[in-house]
């Protein structure tokens, strides 16, 4: 029986926030068919007036790395580094992809020249009619799909030698097109064993997966397991057992479309994981997308569950884009951000804030902090909320606590108890964060969050608003901004009580 298995939001954005710096990034190698995408764009309007087919008026084209080269692209979006393997023709555009590989920061030291094939090219003619947007029309291929020889089959395994030893993980990205031999498989995927690495295969569409035995995942859509096991796509279940059993395998990872994924690891009973609704533009490149980020979270210390359900959420952005775009961390992590607000509203903790603002800036945007009781929310609250928030992207409010009110301002207050007003000042479209502190004044906050700005209200001088010295320290702003004249809670409570005389 498949059990579910949603993604924890917020242990997602923790794992995110801990992806190590760029000069300790994990090292992936992607073995597989490496190819040149030429893109041909164009007005279509018409149609040819001797056959029944649209004419398109060429406006501009462009060469992108395609195949298994959308894997290393992808996987340097996620902050990896790449070394990849495979073969490229010994020709013009053979050179000209391992350059474009290399100005995106891929090793290629592995990319053999073949004297005997070109290099593989896909020509995509894509149309705009009726200031509609851009359409596939056709793709043409220039290719030779005969296995490699002997000499080249060799030459790859002993570059693989080389880059597996010092990998974090391997892939095998396999498009059937003659670089990823029975032989040159088995001797990957056992390289790769002796020295600890994981292998995570993205198979090919092919009836024999026998090449892949002893990997640690493989990745078939549902149509592909199904040519693979011989199963319907209702036996989703079964497929997983059968390939983890034929194959040897640690785990199977079957990918279901917008139902989301199968997870099957040995000795576990099956996991469905559930992806989100999204509008789909194009799906080519989200099972690049999938295997990317689960050999990049693998790497890096995800287990099975977490890298899945976040190889949905990247598959599910992927989707929205025409083309094969790679998707960024930050992009992840400002979909996860997205998914923890509607789960969980405005209203943090300390420990749930840190991670959210930690990734906001990482996306470069700034985080602007103030403070106070806000026992009667009055149009003054309303208009001086609007001016911190002005001050930076992001508006985390520090709140009194009950107790924290009470020794400030007497037994008698808060007129609004705290849970009250957190809900009301949750509603307030300026406020991104409400968070709670119990102390005098906010300095725990400050100094864990260390805003971008602190905004104070009211009478103040810089030099009089608590924590200013700490914010100008790490180079922070101090802002005061005014408040509405004759609105207070002081005047409110003071006209109530003038009404019972």
């Amino acid at each position: 029986m498949t059990e579910n298995h949603d993604i924890c939001v917020d242990q997602a954005i923790r794992f995110l926030d801990r992806w190590p710096a760029p000069s300790r990034a994990k090292r992936i190698v992607v073995a597989g068919d490496f190819m040149f995408d030429h893109y041909v764009y164009g007005n279509a309007q018409r149609l040819s007036p001797d056959a029944p087919v649209p004419v398109l008026a060429i406006e501009s084209e462009k060469w992108v790395p395609g195949g298994a080269s959308n894997v290393c692209l992808d996987l340097i979006a996620l902050r990896c580094k790449v070394s990849c393997l495979g073969i490229v023709g010994k020709d013009r555009h053979g050179f000209d992809l391992k350059k474009s590989l290399k100005t995106t920061g891929c090793q290629t030291t592995g990319l053999i020249d073949d004297p005997t094939r070109p290099t593989t090219i896909k020509q995509n003619f894509v149309g705009l009619a009726q200031h509609r947007h851009a359409q596939k029309m056709f793709r043409a291929d220039i290719e030779v799909k005969t296995p490699v020889n002997e000499t080249i089959a060799k030459k790859i395994m002993a570059a693989g030698d080389k880059l597996i030893a010092k990998a974090d993980a391997l892939i095998i990205e396999d498009y059937n097109k003659g670089a990823l031999t029975p032989a040159v498989c088995q001797h990957l995927i056992k390289t790769a064993n002796k020295h600890g690495v994981p292998v995570l295969v993205d198979p090919a569409a092919i009836e024999d997966y026998s090449k892949y035995t002893g990997a640690t995942t493989i990745t078939p859509n549902s149509t592909e397991a199904c040519l693979a096991t011989g199963l319907k796509q209702s036996q989703a279940d079964a497929m997983a057992r059968k390939l983890m059993r034929d194959l040897k395998l640690q785990t199977v990872v079957l990918t279901l479309d917008k139902s989301g994924a199968l997870l099957l690891e040995k000795g576990k009973k099956p996991i469905a994981v559930p992806t989100e609704a999204r509008s789909v533009y194009d799906v080519t490149g989200a099972g690049d997308m999938v295997i990317s980020m689960l050999a990049a979270t693998l790497a890096n210390g995800a287990d099975w569950p977490m890298a899945v359900n976040l190889s949905n959420v990247a598959a599910g952005l992927e989707v929205e884009k025409f083309g094969v775009v790679p998707i960024e961390l930050d992009e992840i992590l400002v979909a996860l951000l997205q998914k923890q607000h509607q789960e969980l509203g405005k209203i943090r903790t300390l420990d749930q804030l840190l991670p959210e603002v930690n990734a906001y800036r990482k996306q470069g945007k700034s985080i602007a902090f103030t403070n106070g009781c806000f026992d009667i929310l009055h149009a003054g609250h309303v208009a001086y909320l609007r001016q911190a928030k002005a001050q930076g992207d992001i508006l985390v409010l520090g709140v009194n606590s009950d107790r924290s009110i009470r020794k400030i301002k007497g037994k008698d207050r808060p007129v609004n108890k705290q849970d009250d007003r957190l809900m009301v000042l949750s509603e307030l479209s300026s406020v991104d964060y409400v968070i709670v502190f119990d102390k005098d004044t906010p300095m725990n906050l400050l100094k864990a969050i260390k805003p971008d700005v602190l905004v104070k209200g009211g009478d103040y001088t810089k030099d009089k608003v608590v924590g200013h010295e700490f914010v100008e320290s790490y180079g922070g702003k101090v802002t005061v901004v005014g408040l509405v004249e004759g609105r207070s809670t002081t005047n409110i409570i003071q006209k109530i009580e003038a009404t019972k005389r």
